[in-house]
């Protein structure tokens, strides 16, 4: 029940500081929330519950039960508190830190990169940027164009304005925009990234950027960004793309 209460009294902590969204996708956070606020409460409730009642049956008499052995351990558990009341403050101490660290995503981002079509693509995803507005959509969402499109063709000209980090470049690219996608929870979170081709030199790798530009059909089958700009900017207070 501690355990249960402290994950609780956490979850609780990053929505009331605004910081949920680093570990939850937003969508999904009234859910974690509700639920932390229930085992929190029914962590308060098992106070109610006498240390070592369980024991006792409530027939203690009818079968030569012994109090004594409960007793023993509530006395046992008393002088432990006692003993180790400094604790919870170490305790406090390493939950506060964990709260104050930021997740790091560029190296977390290069690692997790398998080379492999993200999960999360969609074959409306694909319809929709065929045929559809196109301006809200992010990196991960144009990964999964460049990764399934079967008529490159068709999303030749349309312009892009898309803000990642940069990793390095592949297949000639000049650099690869690259972002971090979650599904549910920072747990599930996989690498998009898209090819860029800017004049001039590119970014240092891990510096933020938001690119405006032009996809284009790179003649083979392929997609890629022809950026006009590339701003360098500080890194968003969300990080991920849901």
């Amino acid at each position: 029940m501690g355990l249960t209460a402290c994950l609780a009294v956490t979850t609780i902590a990053l929505w009331i500081t605004g910081r949920i969204s680093l570990y939850i996708n937003p969508d999904s956070a009234w859910f974690a929330v509700g639920m932390s606020v229930v085992a929190l409460l029914g962590a308060i409730a098992t106070f109610a519950l006498p240390l070592g009642a369980e024991a006792d049956h409530g027939h203690d008499h009818e079968h030569g039960h012994s109090v004594a052995p409960a007793r023993a351990r509530r006395e046992a558990f008393a002088h432990a508190d006692h003993d180790h009341g400094d604790a919870p403050d170490a305790h406090d101490a390493a939950a506060h830190d964990h709260l104050a660290a930021r997740p790091r995503l560029t190296a977390a981002a290069v690692s997790r990169d398998v080379g492999a079509p993200p999960l999360f693509v969609g074959s409306d995803v694909v319809t929709l940027a065929a045929s559809g507005d196109t301006s809200k959509f992010g990196i991960g969402d144009w990964s999964a164009v460049f990764a399934h499109a079967t008529n490159p063709e068709t999303f030749d000209g349309k312009p892009v304005t898309l803000t990642g980090f940069i990793t390095p470049g592949q297949d000639g690219a000049s650099f690869d925009l690259t972002r971090l996608v979650i599904t549910h929870c920072v747990i599930d979170a996989q690498t998009a990234r898209l090819p860029i081709t800017a004049a001039g030199s590119a970014p240092s790798t891990g510096q933020w950027v938001t690119v405006t530009g032009t996809v284009r059909s790179t003649g083979d089958g392929a997609l890629e960004v022809h950026a006009d700009q590339v701003a360098a900017i500080d890194e968003p207070a969300d990080p991920y793309e849901y």
